[in-house]
């Protein structure tokens, strides 16, 4: 499935006001998650494969590293646990990172909201507006630059970088 998202990341000092931001806005808790992402050595973009108890799917994606709201383009395919998908990859292509945390899940619409704890990052924020192939790339930007606002998010707490990227610089 192709997926065309605008999102953000910011390191999250009040998780608790995202989440009555949330609240108010009657968003839907779809649950919490242990999710670990392995990403894997590609010419270009990421492949990552989730395994978590809510969501485990192979991820291609290709996005800028830059602060703020941007596009990402993503390709998505459905696994089950995917540990033997797991190592036929790492064996194929080497893992270049694993990223491990505990994800909040909140649905408002079509946008998706973490609230992630990273392992060795902290707590982060991640507001995804997905829209399909040919959606309005302004009207995903108006709803990530509301929710930004909703929680306090200021451009001093937006990452450019992914959480591997974070990782892989520290290492």
């Amino acid at each position: 499935m192709r997926v065309v998202n605008v999102e953000i990341k910011a390191r999250c000092a009040d998780p608790e006001r995202v989440r009555a931001a949330l609240h108010q806005r009657q968003a839907r808790f779809a649950g919490a998650d242990h999710q670990v992402d392995t990403y894997f050595h590609v010419p270009e973009g990421r492949l990552k494969l989730r395994q978590g108890n809510i969501e485990n799917a192979l991820i291609y994606y290709r996005r800028p590293n830059q602060a703020g709201p941007k596009q990402s383009d993503v390709l998505l395919y459905g696994v089950e646990r995917g540990a033997e998908l797991r190592a036929l990859l790492a064996a194929a292509l080497g893992v270049l990172v694993t990223v491990d945390k505990q994800r909040e899940i909140y649905y408002a619409g079509n946008v998706k909201c973490h609230i992630d704890d990273v392992h060795s990052l902290g707590t982060f924020v991640e507001i995804e507006a997905a829209g399909g192939e040919h959606a309005d790339r302004s009207v995903l930007l108006r709803q990530c630059r509301e929710l930004m606002e909703a929680f306090g998010v200021g451009e001093a707490e937006l990452v450019a970088e992914s959480y591997s990227d974070l990782l892989l610089a520290r290492s």
